[in-house]
């Protein structure tokens, strides 16, 4: 009778070795999933610059041909001649459910003259302004800021 205690024994102790891998294994497979969850991500916004767009419109080049070119521009002003504005921004997260942090901003100006050629191109980066957003959605108001309870009082305060 001793001899199928002994058996049974290494297979008893095979078994709980193999358990132990499965949740070794299981346990690996679950923080990598975790972690995989939290890498960072990379939005764009705005324009995306075709690449080698801008070598295709030399000094000269009529308002169609940057049209066909470039595309519609994000804006156009037409205070002194017309300028076509195409406005980017790139930004990241290393880590999701935190805030974005803008890694490139372009604006990129066509600038025609009266006879709506090009005059100029400008390429403007980060470096050369401050970062700003291009839908806040907000107005800003030189005025004073009331709370919800600022009509509340004014009504019984019989002044």
């Amino acid at each position: 009778m001793a001899e199928p205690s002994r058996r049974s024994r290494p297979r008893a102790l095979r078994i709980a070795a193999s358990w132990r891998v499965i949740r070794t294994t299981a346990a690996v497979a679950l923080v990598c999933a975790v972690l995989g969850a939290c890498t960072g991500e990379q939005f764009q916004k705005g324009y995306i610059l075709p690449p080698g767009a801008l070598e295709q419109l030399p000094i000269g080049a009529s308002q169609d041909q940057v049209l066909i070119v470039m595309g519609t521009p994000s804006t156009v002003a037409t205070l002194n001649g017309e300028v076509f504005y195409y406005i980017s921004q790139r930004s990241e997260r290393t880590v999701a459910f935190m805030n974005q942090k803008v890694v490139d901003q372009r604006v990129i100006a066509v600038y025609f003259d009266k006879n709506r050629r090009v005059q100029r191109l400008a390429n403007y980066g980060l470096q050369d302004g401050r970062i700003f957003d291009f839908i806040s959605r907000t107005t800003p108001t030189s005025g004073q800021e009331l709370s919800y309870l600022t009509p509340l009082f004014k009504l019984l305060s019989f002044n």
